[in-house]
């Protein structure tokens, strides 16, 4: 887990979407995915810097129900941290890995498709006949022919 925290800090979340050339709704996705890993670090972080301790004999002092304070602290010191199954949120993650992993297919098949379809406009230019070859002589014959039946 360490490694994977370190790794996320070291990581170039601009250089990430300029080196894969990442554009629209999956760029939107990656964007919305780092924004929301800043704001878990940020509360992470803010969570870490609270005290972790209870001073309950302040509380006797101040308050004049110490009975109160006393039972706060037997639940306290018998609480338990609940356990979570978590593969609720791992299948929606996977599910959106999924949803990333296609989009990215999708554009890359776009991509391909626009490449090669600029290939072909690219060969058709540099196979043509220069400009200065051109001539409407092919055509001159026709269009004569074509006065001389309306005659």
């Amino acid at each position: 887990m360490a490694a994977g925290r370190s790794a996320a800090t070291k990581l170039d979340w601009n250089k990430v979407t300029t080196s894969l050339g990442l554009k629209g709704s999956t760029a939107a996705s990656l964007q919305a995915f780092k924004k929301r890993n800043d704001d878990a670090r940020r509360k992470l972080a803010a969570l870490r810097n609270l005290p972790q301790t209870v001073d309950f004999s302040d509380y006797r002092n101040t308050l004049s129900n110490t009975a109160v304070v006393d039972e706060i602290e037997g639940h306290f010191k018998t609480f338990k941290p609940k356990t979570y199954d978590v593969a609720r949120q791992i299948k929606a993650i996977e599910a959106f890995e999924a949803q990333a992993m296609k989009g990215a297919e999708q554009t890359r098949l776009q991509v391909d498709r626009e490449v090669k379809s600029l290939d072909k406009a690219l060969r058709d230019i540099e196979t043509a006949r220069p400009f200065e070859d051109l001539t409407v002589s092919p055509v001159e014959p026709k269009s004569q022919e074509a006065v001389s039946d309306e005659k």
